[in-house]
């Protein structure tokens, strides 16, 4: 990966997260729930987040915006991300779950930079996509995307079981004699 240099000629660089960051990625998550409108929905702590990015096997990953990158603590964006598989390209590809930079760091092009070194990771795996969901009412979001060439699938709605309908749906499925 290599090291940017933004507007106050500050050294910036995106890594892979270690397991140091996982505090500055859990207080961005919360952060990005705030901006997204849901500041009580987050449930995970920073233990859950350690299990699920180093795990021996992890199926979950990050990449950080280190504005210093000899600080740990320095970190200005994320970018989580896990593996998907599209069965009509007959590939896997990138599910970006959350890309956050924080307000006061916006405009040095971390976003960008995030998403640029995601999409080289996705090329190098042989990957076919990189995919994201963006709030609606989220414009400078859309824009941002727009501009770097993503388009909306308008075709498209996302449906989620979570909670007591996905408990349900488990508890009624048919269970067959052995």
């Amino acid at each position: 990966m290599t090291p940017g240099v933004t507007s106050a000629n500050r050294r910036w660089r995106i890594r892979t997260a270690r397991p140091d960051d996982v505090p500055a990625l859990h207080a961005l998550i919360r952060e990005l729930a705030t901006y997204e409108r849901e500041p009580d929905a987050v449930e995970a702590t920073e233990a859950d987040l350690r299990q699920a990015l180093f795990a021996d096997r992890p199926l979950v990953h990050a990449l950080v915006a280190a504005l210093d990158p000899a600080r740990a603590t320095d970190i200005a964006g994320m970018a989580l991300w896990f593996v998907s598989y599209s069965t009509w390209r007959g590939r896997h590809g990138v599910w970006l779950e959350d890309l956050f930079v924080r307000p006061q760091a916006r405009g040095l092009g971390l976003g960008r930079a995030l998403l640029q070194e995601l999409a080289a990771e996705a090329v190098h795996r042989g990957y076919a996509r990189l995919e994201w969901n963006v709030l609606d009412w989220n414009e400078p979001a859309l824009g941002f995307y727009a501009r770097l060439g993503a388009r909306p699938l308008d075709d498209w709605t996302v449906h989620r079981l979570d909670d007591r309908a996905l408990h349900e749906l488990a508890s009624a499925r048919r269970q067959d004699p052995a």
